[in-house]
């Protein structure tokens, strides 16, 4: 899963520090949940804080392909004829 937290917090000229004291956790606690896997409390609270929509936090993937659960790798779809 990959998020744009970085590159949100750059747009609003924001650190992780001030990020993580906003929600209530370390910068260190943060980090870790965000590089494992977020429950979805989490991510509400960082997009709360952020004052974004929690769908802003992803990456958008094309339509066109969808990234395998198991491994993250990415599965093209074709259309059939």
């Amino acid at each position: 899963m990959e998020f744009r937290i970085k590159e949100i917090l750059k747009d609003k000229g924001m650190l992780y520090k001030e990020l993580a004291e906003r929600i209530g956790i370390s910068d260190i606690a943060l980090r870790v949940s965000l590089s494992r896997n977020p429950t979805i409390g989490t991510l509400q609270r960082v997009a709360d804080a952020l004052g974004v929509p929690v769908t802003e936090l992803f990456v958008p993937t094309p339509t066109d392909t969808l990234r395998c659960p198991h491994c993250g790798g990415v599965i093209k779809i074709e259309k059939g004829e």
